[in-house]
């Protein structure tokens, strides 16, 4: 795969995200998980504005620039620190709709996330740093809404690991 289809590329890939929080934001009737779906829908359409630039950039100069992305999500371990505190995203009323969001939104982000890792292994050095970056962005949303679902499911989960078992 050549850099500027790699980034034609990453540009769907983060519309489809982007989307995808957007529709969330709109069906939440609760407004704090409406500012966390909008924060990572503004995510996506930041990394989308990157992308179109930096596309641009390579066009004019075969060049790609280093990566200075900021995202809404903290650090894997600024989340795992303040996990216990932090508020649900949804109102139990709710549970199954925003189960089905955050599932949808999961599936796509690990899909993203795959891309992102494909063009790590594959793509020269220059252009690889900054898939580097939004590979790691793309694992804090998976980290960031796999803990929501384990904590609206109720599955004895905590970001993917079990939490006890009886049988233990």
């Amino acid at each position: 795969m050549t850099i500027e289809e790699a980034i034609n590329t990453a540009i769907e890939y983060e519309a489809r995200l982007r989307d995808i929080y957007l529709e969330a934001a709109a069906a939440e009737d609760d407004a704090t998980g409406r500012q966390i779906f909008e924060a990572l829908a503004n995510d996506e359409q930041n990394h989308i504005d990157y992308l179109k630039d930096t596309l641009e950039q390579w066009k004019n100069t075969g060049k790609v620039r280093p990566v200075e992305l900021e995202s809404a999500i903290p650090p894997p371990e600024l989340l795992d620190k303040q996990a216990a505190e932090m508020e649900t995203l949804v109102k139990k009323d709710f549970q199954g709709l925003k189960t089905q969001m955050l599932s949808k939104a999961l599936e796509m982000e690990i899909k993203t996330s795959d891309f992102y890792r494909e063009l790590v292994d594959e793509l020269p050095a220059d252009a690889r740093s900054m898939f580097e970056r939004f590979l790691e962005i793309e694992n804090n949303h998976i980290k960031a809404i796999q803990f929501e679902l384990d904590y609206i499911t109720h599955t004895g989960y905590w970001f993917g690991f079990k939490e006890f078992g009886l049988e233990e």
